[in-house]
């Protein structure tokens, strides 16, 4: 248990491109694109001839046309960034709180303002690796905790893609849309650096190390709704009535999705075991106890959690 340095709800407006851009991950990027493998490098390969097939002969002759694609892709990305600066058309904005909260049986309770929320979370019915069934209520004592929540975005993008849609360019769309959708998630990783280093503290030695934060080389998670050991995603609606969506510019649709697209939301844990991990499969009995912590019915959290069900 670290108390926070800043306790309730803060908001970050215009956040710089610049600071955001090196936090992005493109190896996720590529996936989104169907490119797989490492493409280790592949920031510092100039436009010139040389250093291009200096670096494609790292790589396995039947490799090296997919390492290619991946330049490419990379390259038209780097130019989406920099029409994102040049012509300022989107915006980066967050949110985050920081509460007491603790936790009981499988419920985390959040305290702010003397009001309490309760957020029942999923057990696990098959072991992880280490031979634990978790839940995320572990990661907090049952009593005088603490507990983040967050949510950024990235506005203006679905515009940008729009105006190529227009053209009937549907790459440059895509690409606009890819772009953006990591670049929330960049948001996400830098903003959970600063709350560890900064506004929670609990980690304020913390250095800007980038391939380690990449890594998740460092203490705490970051679980967003929808997120495996997070998986229903009409927890977003407990979360917005504490943070205030809208004053960020993120609105929902009543299946839980946040407009715009490039955005997350979710959940800050300190504790130094916390871990991610899936919740995989329930059986009705669990299904039945987490609707009535959630105060549903068995048929509408059917709806939500699907995908997890036997």
């Amino acid at each position: 248990m670290y108390k926070p340095n800043t306790i309730g709800i803060t908001r970050l407006s215009g956040i710089s491109l610049t600071e955001i851009a090196p936090f992005i991950n493109w190896k996720f990027f590529f996936h989104a694109w169907r490119i797989t493998g490492k493409y280790e490098g592949i920031e510092s390969v100039c436009d010139c001839t040389s250093c291009k097939t200096a670096w494609l002969l790292q790589f396995p002759e039947n490799e090296r046309e997919k390492a290619e694609e991946a330049l490419k892709l990379f390259r038209d990305a780097q130019e989406v960034l920099r029409q994102f600066s040049e012509e300022k058309g989107i915006r980066i904005n967050a949110t985050f709180g920081l509460f007491g909260a603790y936790s009981e049986n499988d419920d985390i309770v959040i305290v702010h303002e003397g009001e309490k929320t309760r957020i029942p979370t999923l057990r696990q019915q098959h072991t992880s690796t280490d031979g634990f069934c978790y839940a995320l209520a572990d990661f907090l004592n049952s009593k005088d905790d603490y507990i983040g929540i967050f949510a950024n975005t990235v506005s203006g993008a679905e515009e940008i893609a729009k105006k190529y849609e227009e053209k009937n360019d549907l790459y440059h769309s895509i690409l606009v849309k890819t772009v953006a959708d990591r670049l929330a998630e960049a948001t996400s990783e830098w903003l959970h650096f600063q709350v560890r280093k900064k506004y929670w503290g609990y980690n304020p030695e913390e250095q800007a190390d980038i391939n380690n934060i990449l890594r998740n080389d460092y203490p705490g998670i970051r679980p967003a709704v929808g997120y495996p050991s997070l998986p229903d995603q009409s927890i977003i609606f407990e979360l917005e009535k504490l943070l205030y969506l809208k004053s960020i510019g993120i609105s929902l649709t009543e299946n839980g999705a946040m407009y715009p697209n490039a955005s997350v939301c979710g959940l800050y844990f300190s504790h130094p075991q916390s871990k991610y991990f899936m919740i995989g499969k329930i059986d009705n009995e669990q299904l039945e106890d987490y609707a009535q912590r959630r105060e549903k019915t068995t048929a509408e959290m059917r709806k939500w959690l699907s995908s997890n069900l036997q």
